[in-house]
Order: C-alpha cells, then sequence, then structure tokens
C-alpha cells in the first residue's frame, strides 16, 4: 500500500519506519529541510532501541522516502497519517494548531479518495474538527480516522510490530477496510484491530495513560507512607503485585513519571474535563503529587548536609526520563537538577543518551562527564535519576573510593538494602529504611 505520514518526531518515525518495514511504499513529510536531508543520508534524527535498522534497510531498499513536499506526500498516500506535535498549551490543553494547519491546506491539495488518520494523541472531537478543516476546500470524498498509537519509548519498535491491540476509531466502512488491510500483518498472532467510533478511540488513548500514571503515582504515594511508618514498599509492592486484579507493572516507586505522553495527556484529559463542565478530581491529585515527588530526594540531601548545599558537587546518574531513550521532556532529573541549583550546588552528570539533549538546556551550568565513574571524583554524593542498565551493578569500591562521602540518593530503587549495608554506603531511597553510616 501507498502511505504518507505528515511529521518525523518520534511517532512519525517510527510508525513510517515500520509500516516500510511490511513492504508498504511510504513518504515521510517534514518542513524542516535539515532533517529532511539528514535522514535521506540514513541518519536517525533520534534515538530508538533497533529503529536504526529498520530504517536503513527500508531507505536502500526504497520503501521508505523523505519529503519536505506536503504536495508530494498527499498524491503518493491512499492513506495519510498525521504525526503532527500536538503541545502543552499554557491552559494545560493540547494544542491542535499545527493538527489543523495541515488539516485545512490538504483539503485545497486532494484530488482523490484519501483516508486521512490521526495519529497524534488529540482531544475527544478532534477527529470532527480535523474533518471540517478538510471539507472546507475539498473537492473528493475522504474519511477521517482516528488510530492513536501505544508506543513506549525504548520499546517503540517491538510496540508496532506485534502491538497488544489496535484501535481504529471510524464511521466509514470504506475506511476501515483499508485500516485493516494496512494492519493485518501486525496481528497475526491474533491481537485485535479494535474498531469503534471516532471520539471513544480518542478517549481511549487518553484513558489509558492517565490510568498509568494515575497507578504509577499511586504507588508512590504509598512509598512515602511506608517511610513514615517504617514499611518496606518492595514488600508492599509485591503483596499488591500478585492480585491479579492489580497486576505487578507499573507500581515501582521512584522519583516520579516525565516524558511526552503521561504529563501531557494526564494535564490535556484534565482540561478537556473542565470544558465539558467534569472535574476529574483524582487526575488533579495526580498531577500535584508527580509535581512533588519529582524533588522527594532534596529534603534528604539537604537534611543529609546540614541544610547547607553552597559549594556541594552532586554527580547525577541518569537524565533522560526514563531509560533507553534520549528524551528529556519532563524528565525528574531537570527538576532535581534545577532546586541543586538553586540552593548553590554544582552537578557532574552523566546519561547513556540524553546529555547532547541536556546540553542545549543548561550548557556549562552543569559538567557533563564521558563516564558514569568519571562523575564520582571530586563529588560529594551520587544521586540516580534514571534506571539504566548500566547503574544496577556498579563497582560500589570505586564509588566509595571516589567520592567525597559514600553517599548514594537513589530515585530508581535501583539496590537492596542488606547488600548496601554490606557495602557500608550510606543509603537513601523511596519507601524504604534509610541506611546511614
Amino acid at each position: 500500500m501507498k502511505i504518507s505520514v505528515i511529521g518525523t518526531g518520534y511517532v512519525g518515525l517510527v510508525t513510517g519506519t515500520c509500516l516500510a518495514e511490511t513492504g508498504n511504499e511510504v513518504v515521510c513529510v517534514d518542513i524542516d529541510e535539515q532533517k529532511v536531508q539528514k535522514m535521506r543520508n540514513g541518519e536517525v534524527p533520534i534515538y530508538e532501541p533497533h529503529l536504526d535498522v529498520l530504517f536503513e534497510r527500508n531507505i536502500k531498499a526504497s520503501r521508505l522516502q523523505f519529503t519536505t513536499s506536503l504536495e508530494e506526500g498527499l498524491n503518493h498516500g491512499e492513506i495519510i497519517f498525521l504525526a503532527l506535535p500536538t503541545p502543552e498549551d499554557e491552559d494545560g490543553s493540547a494544542d491542535l494548531s499545527y493538527v489543523l494547519g495541515v488539516s485545512d491546506q490538504i483539503g485545497k491539495i486532494i484530488s482523490d479518495y484519501k483516508v486521512i488518520v490521526d495519529k497524534s494523541t488529540v482531544p475527544v472531537g478532534t477527529a470532527e474538527k480535523v474533518q471540517s478543516a478538510i471539507a472546507k476546500n475539498a473537492q473528493c470524498d475522504f474519511d477521517v480516522v482516528s488510530n492513536p498509537e501505544f508506543l513506549r519509548e525504548g520499546f517503540a519498535v517491538d510496540d508496532f510490530l506485534k502491538p497488544e491491540r489496535i484501535v481504529v476509531g471510524s464511521s466509514s466502512e470504506r475506511a476501515t477496510a483499508l485500516m485493516q488491510k494496512l494492519y493485518k500483518p501486525y496481528v497475526r498472532s491474533g491481537n485485535p484491530i479494535l474498531i469503534m467510533d471516532e471520539k471513544s478511540a480518542e478517549l481511549t488513548k487518553y484513558a489509558a495513560n492517565s490510568f498509568l500514571a494515575t497507578k504509577i503515582t499511586f504507588m508512590n504515594e504509598i512509598a512515602n507512607y511506608c517511610e513514615k511508618v517504617g514499611a518496606d514498599v518492595d514488600k508492599v509492592r509485591i503483596g499488591m503485585g500478585t492480585d491479579s486484579r492489580i497486576g505487578k507493572r507499573f507500581l515501582f516507586p521512584g522519583i516520579g513519571y516525565g516524558g511526552s505522553c503521561f504529563p501531557k495527556d494526564v494535564k490535556a484529559l484534565h482540561k478537556s474535563g473542565k470544558d465539558d463542565n467534569y472535574d476529574f478530581k483524582i487526575l488533579e491529585s495526580v498531577i500535584a503529587v508527580n509535581q512533588d515527588q519529582k524533588v522527594v530526594l532534596i529534603p534528604k540531601i539537604t537534611k543529609y548536609f546540614n541544610n547547607d548545599l553552597r559549594g556541594k558537587t552532586f554527580a547525577i546518574w541518569g537524565l533522560a526520563f526514563k531509560p533507553e531513550t534520549d528524551d528529556i521532556r519532563e524528565a525528574p532529573a531537570l527538576d532535581i537538577i534545577d532546586s541543586l541549583l538553586s540552593k548553590g550546588a554544582e552537578i557532574k552528570a552523566f546519561d547513556p543518551e540524553a546529555m547532547e539533549n541536556v546540553s542545549k538546556k543548561y550548557g556549562d551550568k552543569i559538567t557533563f562527564s564521558e563516564s558514569m565513574y568519571e562523575t564520582l571524583k571530586g563529588s560529594d554524593a551520587l544521586i540516580i535519576c534514571t534506571e539504566w542498565s548500566i547503574f544496577r551493578t556498579p563497582d560500589f569500591e570505586k564509588i566509595k573510593n571516589d567520592l567525597i562521602n559514600p553517599v548514594i540518593f537513589d530515585g530508581r530503587n535501583l539496590y537492596d538494602l542488606k547488600d548496601m549495608e554490606k557495602e557500608e554506603i550510606s543509603y537513601f531511597s523511596i519507601g524504604r529504611k534509610d541506611i546511614k553510616l
């Protein structure tokens, strides 16, 4: 099939590449000429495991092409994916200006039947707005479909190629048939393609992300309470997770969620509710608790150093909001860095993939190290913000020898408490007893 993808951000690039992988002819459109040229040269503009292999293979096979011409893209595809940014507006709502702006242009260009697919995460009712924007100028038949993505950063290629489910919101039998044909190769194991109305499809994405964010936040509140009463959140988490009604995933406490999806989607659903005179009280609490959770380690750090961090240097391991990505949007590490800098501290940071993005934000305000151990030399303490696998089994002797004070503040609960006691390192984590030496 001939497919066009408008927008080559995270979702658009993964979508276009993975659709090409099953033999479709894909043209991706982006207005950034430099970015398009780099992609034509085989450069992947984002870090996502395994994407580079598929990207290179499909470019060489001429199944994946790039252009800055919207007209070229629209003329090519029978199915047009809109994978455009929907950034958070000042009031928490999703900014639809990119989606609706392109939709207005689509109506002026298309000359034969197209299926326009909302792949971006959008509020309920967006399909109707896209339909209206295109219809103002269109001289041919078209259908608008809502097809939300459920891609986890770090696992996006697997999630696309082997989806747990595919959600298609459409009231058109013609469009539905084309979408089922397109996705058939991805559900050979029997996972469902769920057909529903457009509004239900739009809400499904927001509801799923908001529920997962709520589950994370609830566990963080339990962890904070564990510290108050002397319980161990690891034991509580396991006790809860073995209940099949709850499940064990998304029950790991830490310094809050971040990224491009959960924060934005929770706020957007909360704002959509207000616009429709409905108050999502749970989501309001989730937003507030998560913001506080991002800096939950700061009181522990300041107390350890007698409420004076001036002139102290902190080694930070992990800057991305989660492992296996270079995405720093809403990353808790940034909130911790901001707080420490405001208190007069200095930062030496390491992340396997995200340092370039963080350097654009901070410049020379913090120091970046070429290795995780390089951050330790001359630092007063180690703070762990992202659970990259390379941080899970470190050389504790090196940590003790290189740090001025043998102390770790762990925002992701990477280490066993008994092991830390044996290593004779002061260790502060989330929802568990502190080890003070």
